[in-house]
Protein backbone atom coordinates (compact mmCIF):
# COMPACT_ATOMS: atom_id res chain seq x y z
CA UNK A 1 0.00 0.00 0.00
CA UNK A 2 1.70 3.21 -1.20
CA UNK A 3 1.20 6.37 0.90
CA UNK A 4 3.01 9.65 1.56
CA UNK A 5 4.61 11.23 4.61
CA UNK A 6 6.27 14.54 5.41
CA UNK A 7 10.09 14.45 5.60
CA UNK A 8 13.14 16.69 5.68
CA UNK A 9 15.09 15.43 2.66
CA UNK A 10 18.17 17.55 3.37
CA UNK A 11 19.10 20.58 5.45
CA UNK A 12 16.46 23.31 5.01
CA UNK A 13 14.34 21.28 2.59
CA UNK A 14 10.92 19.77 3.41
CA UNK A 15 9.04 17.52 0.99
CA UNK A 16 6.58 14.67 0.61
CA UNK A 17 8.00 11.15 0.41
CA UNK A 18 6.18 8.05 -0.77
CA UNK A 19 6.44 4.95 1.39
CA UNK A 20 5.17 1.41 1.17
CA UNK A 21 3.20 -0.33 3.91
CA UNK A 22 3.62 -4.11 4.03
CA UNK A 23 0.59 -6.08 2.87
CA UNK A 24 1.13 -8.82 5.44
CA UNK A 25 1.66 -8.10 9.13
CA UNK A 26 4.48 -9.79 11.02
CA UNK A 27 3.57 -11.65 14.21
CA UNK A 28 3.99 -8.80 16.74
CA UNK A 29 2.96 -5.86 14.55
CA UNK A 30 -0.09 -3.61 14.37
CA UNK A 31 -1.56 -1.72 11.42
CA UNK A 32 -2.95 1.64 12.55
CA UNK A 33 -4.99 4.31 10.78
CA UNK A 34 -3.99 7.68 12.20
CA UNK A 35 -6.52 10.29 13.30
CA UNK A 36 -4.27 12.96 14.86
CA UNK A 37 -0.60 13.75 15.44
CA UNK A 38 1.79 16.38 16.80
CA UNK A 39 5.36 17.54 16.25
CA UNK A 40 8.39 17.85 18.55
CA UNK A 41 9.43 21.42 17.80
CA UNK A 42 12.82 22.01 19.42
CA UNK A 43 14.47 18.82 18.21
CA UNK A 44 13.06 18.93 14.69
CA UNK A 45 13.94 22.60 14.19
CA UNK A 46 17.50 21.78 15.24
CA UNK A 47 17.80 19.04 12.64
CA UNK A 48 15.79 20.69 9.86
CA UNK A 49 17.19 24.22 10.02
CA UNK A 50 19.73 24.39 12.83
CA UNK A 51 22.71 22.75 14.44
CA UNK A 52 21.36 19.22 14.96
CA UNK A 53 23.66 17.50 12.47
CA UNK A 54 26.66 19.82 12.75
CA UNK A 55 28.50 17.93 15.49
CA UNK A 56 29.13 14.84 13.41
CA UNK A 57 28.07 11.28 14.17
CA UNK A 58 27.15 9.98 17.63
CA UNK A 59 29.44 7.04 18.41
CA UNK A 60 27.49 4.86 20.85
CA UNK A 61 30.53 2.72 21.70
CA UNK A 62 32.71 5.68 22.64
CA UNK A 63 29.78 7.78 23.93
CA UNK A 64 30.85 10.89 22.02
CA UNK A 65 30.31 12.79 18.79
CA UNK A 66 32.97 12.08 16.16
CA UNK A 67 33.71 13.98 12.92
CA UNK A 68 32.09 12.71 9.76
CA UNK A 69 28.55 11.51 9.26
CA UNK A 70 25.43 12.84 10.93
CA UNK A 71 23.44 12.22 14.12
CA UNK A 72 20.25 11.64 12.11
CA UNK A 73 20.34 10.44 8.51
CA UNK A 74 18.25 12.21 5.89
CA UNK A 75 15.46 11.91 5.00
CA UNK A 76 14.29 12.72 8.53
CA UNK A 77 10.59 11.90 9.05
CA UNK A 78 8.68 14.89 10.44
CA UNK A 79 6.14 14.38 13.19
CA UNK A 80 6.58 12.95 16.67
CA UNK A 81 3.53 11.30 18.24
CA UNK A 82 0.46 9.88 16.55
CA UNK A 83 -2.99 8.83 17.73
CA UNK A 84 -4.89 6.28 15.67
CA UNK A 85 -7.20 3.30 15.48
CA UNK A 86 -6.03 -0.30 15.15
CA UNK A 87 -7.07 -1.80 11.81
CA UNK A 88 -5.26 -5.12 11.98
CA UNK A 89 -2.93 -7.17 14.17
CA UNK A 90 -0.28 -9.80 13.64
CA UNK A 91 -0.72 -13.32 14.98
CA UNK A 92 1.29 -12.74 18.19
CA UNK A 93 -0.36 -9.47 19.24
CA UNK A 94 -2.11 -10.02 22.57
CA UNK A 95 -2.91 -6.60 24.03
CA UNK A 96 -4.69 -4.91 21.11
CA UNK A 97 -7.56 -5.64 18.75
CA UNK A 98 -9.09 -3.88 15.74
CA UNK A 99 -10.97 -0.78 16.82
CA UNK A 100 -8.70 0.02 19.79
CA UNK A 101 -7.50 3.60 20.05
CA UNK A 102 -3.73 3.87 20.50
CA UNK A 103 -0.79 6.27 20.82
CA UNK A 104 2.69 5.73 19.41
CA UNK A 105 5.86 7.51 18.27
CA UNK A 106 5.73 8.10 14.53
CA UNK A 107 5.89 10.51 11.61
CA UNK A 108 3.05 12.46 10.03
CA UNK A 109 1.46 9.84 7.80
CA UNK A 110 -2.09 8.54 7.31
CA UNK A 111 -1.28 5.02 8.49
CA UNK A 112 1.60 2.92 9.74
CA UNK A 113 2.72 -0.51 10.88
CA UNK A 114 4.29 -0.59 14.36
CA UNK A 115 5.37 -3.08 16.98
CA UNK A 116 2.99 -3.91 19.82
CA UNK A 117 5.61 -2.95 22.43
CA UNK A 118 5.82 0.58 21.01
CA UNK A 119 2.18 1.55 21.62
CA UNK A 120 -0.06 2.75 24.44
CA UNK A 121 -3.80 2.16 24.64
CA UNK A 122 -6.11 5.16 24.96
CA UNK A 123 -9.67 5.39 26.18
CA UNK A 124 -12.38 6.49 23.78
CA UNK A 125 -12.67 9.86 25.55
CA UNK A 126 -8.94 10.52 26.09
CA UNK A 127 -8.03 13.93 24.68
CA UNK A 128 -5.80 13.38 21.66
CA UNK A 129 -3.91 16.60 22.34
CA UNK A 130 -3.00 15.43 25.84
CA UNK A 131 -2.02 12.03 24.44
CA UNK A 132 0.40 13.53 21.90
CA UNK A 133 2.07 15.41 24.77
CA UNK A 134 3.36 12.16 26.29
CA UNK A 135 6.78 12.98 24.82
CA UNK A 136 7.23 16.47 26.29
CA UNK A 137 5.71 15.31 29.58
CA UNK A 138 8.23 12.46 29.94
CA UNK A 139 11.09 14.93 29.49
CA UNK A 140 9.53 17.27 32.04
CA UNK A 141 9.03 14.43 34.52
CA UNK A 142 12.67 13.36 34.21
CA UNK A 143 13.84 16.96 34.62
CA UNK A 144 11.94 17.33 37.89
CA UNK A 145 13.19 13.98 39.19
CA UNK A 146 16.78 14.74 38.14
CA UNK A 147 16.45 18.01 40.06
CA UNK A 148 15.30 16.19 43.22
CA UNK A 149 12.21 18.40 43.24
CA UNK A 150 10.03 17.73 46.27
CA UNK A 151 6.82 19.00 47.80
CA UNK A 152 7.21 22.55 49.04
CA UNK A 153 10.24 23.34 46.87
CA UNK A 154 10.43 26.63 45.05
CA UNK A 155 11.18 26.18 41.36
CA UNK A 156 12.02 28.29 38.32
CA UNK A 157 11.28 27.03 34.82
CA UNK A 158 13.04 28.72 31.90
CA UNK A 159 11.51 28.48 28.39
CA UNK A 160 7.83 27.75 28.10
CA UNK A 161 7.56 25.55 25.06
CA UNK A 162 5.73 22.24 25.35
CA UNK A 163 8.29 20.74 27.78
CA UNK A 164 8.42 23.85 29.95
CA UNK A 165 4.63 24.08 30.16
CA UNK A 166 4.49 20.38 31.06
CA UNK A 167 7.07 21.06 33.76
CA UNK A 168 4.83 23.81 35.18
CA UNK A 169 1.91 21.37 35.36
CA UNK A 170 3.98 18.62 36.97
CA UNK A 171 5.58 21.01 39.45
CA UNK A 172 2.08 22.07 40.49
CA UNK A 173 1.07 18.42 40.95
CA UNK A 174 4.25 17.88 42.98
CA UNK A 175 3.27 20.61 45.45
CA UNK A 176 5.96 23.15 44.55
CA UNK A 177 5.68 26.78 45.67
CA UNK A 178 6.33 29.23 44.28
CA UNK A 179 6.50 28.12 40.66
CA UNK A 180 8.15 30.88 38.64
CA UNK A 181 8.01 30.63 34.85
CA UNK A 182 10.35 32.62 32.59
CA UNK A 183 9.91 33.31 28.86
CA UNK A 184 10.15 36.39 26.63
CA UNK A 185 6.90 35.58 24.79
CA UNK A 186 3.67 36.85 26.41
CA UNK A 187 1.48 34.08 24.97
CA UNK A 188 3.63 31.47 26.71
CA UNK A 189 3.75 33.33 30.00
CA UNK A 190 -0.05 33.51 29.98
CA UNK A 191 -0.32 29.76 29.46
CA UNK A 192 2.09 29.15 32.33
CA UNK A 193 -0.23 31.11 34.62
CA UNK A 194 -3.19 29.10 33.32
CA UNK A 195 -1.33 25.88 34.17
CA UNK A 196 -0.51 26.90 37.74
CA UNK A 197 2.56 29.13 37.77
CA UNK A 198 2.54 31.56 40.70
CA UNK A 199 4.65 34.19 38.95
CA UNK A 200 5.94 34.81 35.44
CA UNK A 201 8.95 36.85 34.36
CA UNK A 202 9.85 38.43 31.04
CA UNK A 203 13.65 38.03 30.88
CA UNK A 204 14.09 40.89 28.43
CA UNK A 205 15.51 43.86 30.32
CA UNK A 206 15.20 42.17 33.73
CA UNK A 207 17.71 40.76 36.20
CA UNK A 208 15.99 37.39 36.40
CA UNK A 209 18.40 35.98 38.98
CA UNK A 210 17.70 38.86 41.36
CA UNK A 211 13.94 38.54 40.81
CA UNK A 212 14.11 34.82 41.66
CA UNK A 213 15.88 35.63 44.93
CA UNK A 214 13.46 38.42 45.74
CA UNK A 215 10.50 36.06 45.18
CA UNK A 216 11.98 33.59 47.70
CA UNK A 217 12.95 36.03 50.49
CA UNK A 218 16.42 36.28 48.91
CA UNK A 219 17.07 32.59 49.54
CA UNK A 220 16.96 31.65 45.85
CA UNK A 221 14.88 28.90 44.27
CA UNK A 222 15.49 25.31 45.31
CA UNK A 223 15.59 24.11 41.71
CA UNK A 224 15.85 25.51 38.20
CA UNK A 225 14.66 23.67 35.09
CA UNK A 226 16.31 25.30 32.06
CA UNK A 227 15.02 24.44 28.58
CA UNK A 228 15.98 27.45 26.47
CA UNK A 229 19.62 26.55 25.88
CA UNK A 230 20.54 30.25 26.02
CA UNK A 231 23.69 31.33 27.81
CA UNK A 232 21.82 34.22 29.43
CA UNK A 233 19.28 31.81 30.90
CA UNK A 234 22.01 29.60 32.35
CA UNK A 235 23.68 32.67 33.89
CA UNK A 236 20.38 33.79 35.40
CA UNK A 237 19.82 30.25 36.70
CA UNK A 238 23.18 30.26 38.48
CA UNK A 239 22.46 33.72 39.85
CA UNK A 240 18.98 32.87 41.14
CA UNK A 241 19.36 29.33 42.51
CA UNK A 242 19.69 28.78 46.26
CA UNK A 243 22.89 27.74 48.03
CA UNK A 244 23.38 24.05 47.20
CA UNK A 245 20.32 24.10 44.92
CA UNK A 246 19.76 22.24 41.66
CA UNK A 247 20.21 23.55 38.11
CA UNK A 248 18.87 21.06 35.55
CA UNK A 249 19.71 21.60 31.88
CA UNK A 250 17.48 19.87 29.36
CA UNK A 251 17.80 21.79 26.09
CA UNK A 252 19.60 20.65 22.94
CA UNK A 253 21.37 23.92 22.07
CA UNK A 254 24.12 24.86 19.69
CA UNK A 255 27.44 26.05 21.08
CA UNK A 256 26.98 28.89 23.58
CA UNK A 257 28.55 32.25 22.95
CA UNK A 258 31.36 33.55 25.14
CA UNK A 259 30.63 35.29 28.42
CA UNK A 260 29.37 32.64 30.85
CA UNK A 261 30.65 33.55 34.33
CA UNK A 262 31.25 30.51 36.55
CA UNK A 263 33.18 32.52 39.11
CA UNK A 264 30.31 34.62 40.45
CA UNK A 265 27.19 33.27 42.24
CA UNK A 266 27.97 29.76 40.96
CA UNK A 267 31.30 29.77 42.84
CA UNK A 268 29.83 31.20 46.05
CA UNK A 269 26.60 29.18 46.24
CA UNK A 270 27.86 25.85 44.89
CA UNK A 271 24.72 24.61 43.06
CA UNK A 272 24.51 21.15 41.59
CA UNK A 273 24.38 21.24 37.79
CA UNK A 274 22.96 18.23 35.97
CA UNK A 275 21.86 17.40 32.44
CA UNK A 276 18.55 15.66 31.90
CA UNK A 277 17.21 13.52 29.08
CA UNK A 278 14.60 10.80 29.27
CA UNK A 279 16.00 8.78 26.35
CA UNK A 280 19.49 8.20 27.81
CA UNK A 281 18.95 5.01 29.77
CA UNK A 282 20.10 3.96 32.30
CA UNK A 283 18.29 6.68 34.21
CA UNK A 284 19.99 8.32 37.20
CA UNK A 285 17.60 6.33 39.40
CA UNK A 286 18.30 3.02 37.67
CA UNK A 287 17.15 0.31 38.18
CA UNK A 288 14.04 1.62 39.93
CA UNK A 289 13.32 4.10 37.14
CA UNK A 290 13.93 3.58 33.46
CA UNK A 291 12.46 4.91 30.24
CA UNK A 292 9.65 2.33 30.26
CA UNK A 293 8.56 3.37 33.77
CA UNK A 294 8.75 7.08 32.93
CA UNK A 295 6.52 6.59 29.88
CA UNK A 296 4.11 4.33 31.76
CA UNK A 297 3.79 6.93 34.52
CA UNK A 298 2.95 9.73 32.09
CA UNK A 299 0.58 7.45 30.14
CA UNK A 300 -1.38 6.84 33.35
CA UNK A 301 -1.48 10.58 34.06
CA UNK A 302 -2.88 11.19 30.58
CA UNK A 303 -5.60 8.57 31.09
CA UNK A 304 -6.41 10.15 34.47
CA UNK A 305 -6.82 13.61 32.92
CA UNK A 306 -3.84 15.11 34.74
CA UNK A 307 -2.09 16.33 31.58
CA UNK A 308 -3.68 19.33 29.87
CA UNK A 309 -2.75 20.32 26.33
CA UNK A 310 -5.77 21.90 24.64
CA UNK A 311 -4.01 25.28 24.44
CA UNK A 312 -0.55 23.78 23.78
CA UNK A 313 -1.23 21.75 20.63
CA UNK A 314 -2.12 24.58 18.31
CA UNK A 315 -2.65 25.17 15.44
CA UNK A 316 -4.17 21.95 14.12
CA UNK A 317 -3.56 21.52 10.39
CA UNK A 318 -5.26 19.12 8.00
CA UNK A 319 -3.05 16.40 6.53
CA UNK A 320 -3.10 17.66 2.97
CA UNK A 321 -0.80 19.45 0.54
CA UNK A 322 -1.08 22.68 2.51
CA UNK A 323 0.76 21.04 5.45
CA UNK A 324 3.97 21.26 3.43
CA UNK A 325 3.70 25.07 3.46
CA UNK A 326 2.25 25.44 6.94
CA UNK A 327 4.89 23.29 8.66
CA UNK A 328 7.67 25.87 8.41
CA UNK A 329 5.31 28.77 8.98
CA UNK A 330 4.22 27.35 12.32
CA UNK A 331 7.77 26.46 13.33
CA UNK A 332 8.95 30.01 12.72
CA UNK A 333 6.29 31.72 14.85
CA UNK A 334 6.64 30.66 18.51
CA UNK A 335 5.05 33.96 19.52
CA UNK A 336 1.74 32.54 18.22
CA UNK A 337 2.07 28.75 18.17
CA UNK A 338 3.38 26.22 20.71
CA UNK A 339 3.09 22.75 19.16
CA UNK A 340 1.85 21.82 15.69
CA UNK A 341 -1.04 19.35 15.56
CA UNK A 342 -2.29 17.43 12.54
CA UNK A 343 -5.74 15.99 11.81
CA UNK A 344 -6.03 13.19 9.24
Amino acid sequence: MMQKRLVCTEHNLIAWEEYQLPEKLEAGHIRVRNTHGAEKHGTKVAFVHGHGNQRGRWDADRQMFVPGGVAWNYPIPLGNMQVGVVEGTGSAVAGFKPGDRILYFGAFAPSAVIGEAETWKLEADTCWKAATCLDPATFALCALRDGNVRIGDSIAIFSLGAIGLMAVQLAKLAGCYPIIAIDPLPNRRKLALDFGADQVIDPIGNDVGALLREATDWRGVDAVIEYSGAMEALQASLRGVAFGGEVVLGAFPGPMKAGLDLGAEAHMNRPNISFTRTESDPNREHPRWDNLRVRATVHKMILNGQIHAESIVTPVQKFNDDLLNQYDLVMQHPEVHIKLGVEY
